[in-house]
């Protein structure tokens, strides 16, 4: 395929073969993926998909996925036989970040590290089994499966403000969890309020630098303040939503008379019976993935005030890898179209009727965490968003978590970071090795380009402290 360079930070592949749209991907020469990753491929791929518009898109932080690329955007519309396509959410639905401040400095974190680092490892279930911070019945699940954060704050954990600041209020309004499976409902069941494995992690950071001080005394950030972020999403209750539906939807194709170039691309038009079921259920993984980060980010406040006697109060909370219907101008005209976001963040502008009162002025928080050992950060939804205001969602990785491993010294790679005075928590020697930051993309590079690009800009830089890895 040919790759044109439009601009410094956007590329172009013209459409050709059965592409309806072009690809564009926001890069530069040095984040272009590698010949043989795959990931420009999945874009075309992508871009042959029944009813999408304007583009198939890519973000700075791309590389190979399941079906579409990680970082991958694109909508198709509804009303003309659009389609909606797992592979373009992924199997952690809704995974995302949230981001937590205390009236608190780096100094003490300093002089308490060691207390605080030790109580945060204890009170963050991790890792690919089961445990939980909230142990919940099985009517409580369906509870969270309905309502999302909104039943945390009803039973006592966290505040009404927790949910002013959580994307979409903290709950998916149209979830039905009476199209989640038994299967994915035992896996949820043990395992609300945990990291899970992989790039999850809990990190406290602080606040290195400030871009615009007007937006981060909006978003409630200082110069020098300590910071949690979480990362982390549905665990197996999402990724089993995700295997039930590629299957469902897989064998229901051919009754819509839809061929894709990659079975990972199995999807159904949105508003067939299949596409509904599939967003119902990943509504509901979704307000568990809300509420998994909610009470994950309230056990870390109690930590923190147990400590310092000063606790958390919530930033943002956002997903990175959802579908959503939404409305948007397209060729002129408003359309209501199924926007997938695959390790890419919504970047709603400012004045959005989206946004609550507090932030509309400012424009969506967007984080965007490096990987572990690197800076991350906090920008803001701009009006020039392109890509239905849609941006990056990390670092985005150079090396698969086995080429990692084979690669990376982790008892080296321990002392290195606690040498530069990061405190690490890990699970497994392993863990630490697959999320080495040599497996990553250079995140300043990364949001660089994203801002260069105009889909986004940056208000603060955050580096670690300490971290607790999945």
């Amino acid at each position: 395929m040919e790759l044109v360079e439009e601009t410094p930070y956007r590329f172009r592949i013209e459409r050709h073969g059965e592409m309806r749209v072009p690809g564009v991907v926001f890069a530069s020469q040095r984040l272009l993926p590698p010949k043989g990753d795959g990931a420009l491929d999945q874009v075309v791929n992508v871009a042959t998909l029944p009813g999408i518009v304007g583009a198939s898109y890519a973000m700075p932080d791309m590389h190979w996925g399941y079906g579409f690329p990680i970082g991958g955007v694109a909508a198709t519309d509804v009303l003309a036989g659009g389609v909606v396509s797992p592979g373009g959410v992924g199997f952690d639905i809704s995974c995302g970040v949230r981001l937590l401040a205390a009236e608190l400095d780096r100094s003490d974190f300093r002089r308490a590290a060691e207390r605080i680092m030790n109580g945060l490892s204890r009170a963050t279930p991790r890792g690919a089994g089961r445990g939980a911070v909230w142990e919940l019945p099985r009517e409580g699940l369906e509870r969270v499966l309905e309502e999302g954060a909104h039943y945390a704050v009803a039973r006592g954990r966290g505040t009404p403000r927790d949910l002013e600041r959580c994307e979409d209020g903290g709950v998916m309004a149209d979830a039905e969890p009476g199209r989640v499976s038994a299967r994915a409902r035992d896996r949820g069941l043990g395992q609300l309020g945990s990291l899970g494995s992989g790039n999850h992690f809990l990190e406290v950071q602080a606040v290195a630098e400030i871009y615009d001080e007007g937006i981060a005394g909006v978003f409630g950030l200082r110069l020098d303040q300590l910071c949690v972020m979480i990362h982390c999403g549905s665990r197996g209750l999402g990724h089993q939503i995700c295997t039930d539906h590629l299957r469902s939807m897989d064998e229901s194709m051919a009754d819509h008379g839809l061929v894709v170039p990659d079975r990972q691309l199995a999807c159904t038009p949105v508003d067939s019976p299949a596409g509904r079921a599939y967003l119902g259920a990943m509504a509901a993984a979704a307000n568990y993935a809300r509420a998994n980060r909610h009470v994950l980010g309230v056990a870390a406040g109690d930590v923190l005030e147990k400590v310092t006697g000063c606790g958390l109060d919530l930033v943002y909370d956002i997903s990175h890898n959802l579908a959503k219907i939404e409305a948007h101008e397209v060729a002129g005209r408003r359309r209501t179209l199924c926007v997938h976001r695959k390790g890419a963040t919504r970047a709603l502008p400012p004045g959005h009727p989206e946004l609550p009162p507090g932030l509309r002025e400012a424009g969506q928080p967007v984080l965007i965490p490096g990987s572990m050992g690197t800076a991350s950060y906090v920008l803001a939804g701009v009006p020039t968003g392109d890509a239905f205001f849609s941006t990056c969602h990390g670092a985005g990785r150079t090396l698969s978590r086995h080429q990692a491993v084979r690669t990376i010294d982790a008892h080296r790679l321990r002392r290195d970071l606690e040498h530069d005075g990061i405190v690490v928590r890990g699970s497994s020697a392993r863990g630490l090795a697959e999320e080495a930051p040599t497996a990553y993309k250079d995140v300043d590079a990364v949001v660089a380009v994203a801002e260069g690009a105009g889909l986004c800009r940056r208000i603060a830089r955050l580096v670690p402290l300490g971290v607790v890895k999945g």
